[in-house]
């Protein structure tokens, strides 16, 4: 039994292997994804969510920058909605759950010529319920917004990651020779 199973790891790993799998960030600090994601600057976003995305935002691309401070060659901008909806009404038409949606559209620019290299757009929602206390409703929908803030930083990192490792956004010196 026991070789039966070590006979299929084997073969599911060389089938993995064959299947042209690769690390997002191959080569650490040296490859495409990381030195794309250096060369980015998060613009200022605005209202209170701008200022929790962009916070988020800068702290999961601080990494790939060393602690050089933001790159100048690209620039990220972001537009976001914030939007509470009230469902869930009780026979007294008292709201008792709310839907907190915040969407972002970004674009990926290159900051020397203007040009738009990547226009997405990234979304989370959060349910709340509504108490009897407005502190503790007021107080959740905070904390959701924090939430919500970086799971967007994580979706819009994430995309540019794979931008990135898909060859846009980087320079001709930097752009790896295509592998035969």
């Amino acid at each position: 039994m026991r070789n039966v199973l070590t006979s299929c790891l084997v073969a599911a790993s060389l089938l993995v292997g064959g299947c042209g799998l690769r690390p997002l960030y191959a080569n650490g600090s040296k490859g495409a994804v990381a030195t794309v994601l250096a060369d980015v600057d998060v613009a200022a976003i605005e209202g209170h969510s701008g200022w929790l995305v962009r916070n988020a935002l800068r702290d999961r691309l601080q990494a790939t920058q060393g602690g050089r401070g933001a790159g100048k060659r690209l620039r990220l901008d972001v537009r976001l909605e914030d939007s509470i909806t009230g469902f869930g009404v009780r026979a007294d038409d008292a709201v008792t759950r709310e839907r907190r949606t915040l969407r972002a559209r970004y674009q990926l620019v290159d900051a020397a010529t203007g040009e738009v290299l990547l226009d997405a757009t990234a979304a989370q929602d959060a349910g709340i319920d509504v108490v009897g206390s407005e502190y503790a409703t007021i107080a959740a929908e905070s904390s959701a917004l924090e939430r919500l803030a970086s799971g967007v930083a994580d979706q819009i990192v994430t995309r540019l990651a794979v931008f990135a490792n898909r060859g846009g956004g980087q320079t001709p010196a930097t752009t790896p020779a295509p592998t035969p």
